[in-house]
């Protein structure tokens, strides 16, 4: 809808196009394994496999991260500095932005990556989760993990943290504007805009910080696998709903082709 519809093209719907991508790219990696092992009873994955989709998930929701700290502050463009924004928010720093982002979040995890290429496995070799990530990987290493273990947790906690400290000021200086604006309807009018990008943030975040914002990964098996799901599947299952259906010009341009489509199905 963003690409076909010149009304969307705004920066705002660019980086909901970029989480879209994203939460695709992040459900593939992840869910026809897990529906693979469920339904089928297939329990195997190669070692290349496992590694590759290890370093997609990280990489992901690095990306992730980066573009729901990028949206805040769009947002506070938008809210802040209106008369600016479409100078400010232009094409070319989109672009550059959306660029940054998978630059970033590409190299920023290749050193987890090499470090856990270089570990040796043994024992049975079961993963005890859904899909390859960090905690039960490194349980099966016969080597030491401290120092991969420290690598996750500074890569982790300041791809997380600093994404998160960005919102939390793009919104502090969102709320000082807001609470400036001498009518309630303009108040809620500010605030509308950002209800659901919040929703999106606290969902995400609070399971990214509680699942890998800590210095070791002595969590039962089962408490990983709680928080793991709620933010490879719950996400990006809520994104769409969220992020399209809570916004007018979303709605209204999906009808429009929708309405448009039956009516060539209906003529032809």
């Amino acid at each position: 809808m963003v690409w076909k519809e010149n009304r969307l093209h705004f920066p705002m719907y660019f980086f909901l196009a970029n989480i879209s991508v994203i939460d695709i790219f992040y459900t593939t990696n992840i869910v026809p394994q897990m529906l693979a092992t469920f339904l089928i009873e297939t329990y195997t994955i190669s070692y290349s496999g496992c590694i590759s989709q290890f370093f997609f998930h990280i990489c992901l929701g690095s990306g992730e991260c980066l573009t729901l700290a990028i949206m805040a502050f769009d947002r506070y463009v938008a809210i802040c500095n209106p008369l600016h924004y479409l100078s400010i928010m232009n094409d070319i720093a989109c672009i550059s932005l959306i660029g940054g982002i998978w630059f970033v979040s590409l190299t920023a995890n290749l050193p987890p990556l090499i470090l856990l290429c270089q570990m040796h496995f043994c024992g049975p070799n079961t993963v005890n989760h859904f899909f390859c990530d960090a905690p039960p990987l490194l349980k099966l290493s016969c080597t030491g993990t401290q120092m991969v273990e420290h690598i996750n947790f500074v890569v982790a906690a300041s791809m997380i943290m600093s994404s998160f400290v960005l919102i939390i000021l793009s919104y502090s200086m969102i709320i000082k504007s807001v609470i400036a604006i001498p009518t309630t309807g303009g108040k809620k009018k500010a605030f509308s805009t950002c209800v659901s990008h919040l929703a999106v943030v606290g969902i995400f975040f609070g399971s990214l910080i509680v699942m890998y914002v800590r210095p070791n990964y002595n969590n039962s098996s089962d408490y990983n696998k709680v928080v793991s799901g709620c933010y490879t599947m719950v996400t990006p299952m809520l994104n769409p709903l969220i992020y399209s259906f809570r916004n007018t010009d979303m709605k209204n341009t999906i009808k429009r082709n929708l309405m448009c489509n039956a009516g060539e199905v209906f003529r032809d």
